[in-house]
């Protein structure tokens, strides 16, 4: 007895997707197979996921393939944000006021000018 394999289904989305999928890593893909590659992802929560998944997998080995005698990316570096306290927020308004009011006066800009006025 042969086994028969059963047909896989799959919908016309998942179709297109690997369609478009390969269209863009072979670099012939268009803006609008792009945009359409778009509106797939980001119509699906599950392959949005995937893709993010595999990005961030991507990323990693590529890491690992880079020689290691470039000096290290400090993007990922997260750095702890200082919250202002509202007085600093006013001085930062007043400071940012008066500066504006000096190039308008050193530029002589009417339009600036007359948007000082209504201050």
């Amino acid at each position: 007895m042969s086994s028969k394999k059963q047909p896989e289904r799959r919908t016309f989305l998942q179709d297109r997707f690997d369609i478009l999928i390969k269209r863009q890593k072979s670099g012939k893909a268009t803006f609008s197979e792009l945009t359409e590659l778009d509106e797939i992802v980001n119509g699906d929560p599950e392959l949005r996921e995937k893709i993010i998944r595999e990005d961030i997998l991507m990323e990693r080995f590529d890491d690992l393939e880079e020689p290691k005698n470039q000096p290290e990316n400090n993007e990922h570096i997260l750095q702890q944000v200082t919250r202002r306290s509202f007085l600093d927020r006013v001085k930062s308004l007043v400071s940012r006021i008066y500066n504006t009011e000096i190039i308008t006066v050193k530029t002589g800009n009417p339009i600036a000018q007359s948007a000082l006025l209504s201050f």
